[in-house]
């Protein structure tokens, strides 16, 4: 199972990008965990200073801009 994760404060681009990500997970038909991260210190405690950022994994794939849906599929892919 993929763990992506939308960080942000619940902002209108957050909130973008949660729907990009569905869509993608759901486009894929891919076994994913979808988690949004609100709260600031686990966001500072991850080095992100711009939002949204995106997780897979643990990993940072996409910081301070909104991938949209075509490039989350590829990034859940690789």
């Amino acid at each position: 199972m993929i763990k992506v994760e939308v960080l942000g404060t619940g902002c209108a681009k957050c909130k973008r990008l949660f729907r990009n990500v569905e869509e993608a997970v759901e486009n894929l038909g891919a076994d994913a965990e979808i988690e949004k991260v609100e709260d600031m210190d686990e966001i500072l405690a991850r080095g992100v200073m711009m939002m949204p950022a995106l997780f897979v994994d643990g990993e940072a794939k996409a910081v301070g801009r909104i991938p949209g849906v075509e490039e989350i599929k590829e990034l859940l892919k690789a």
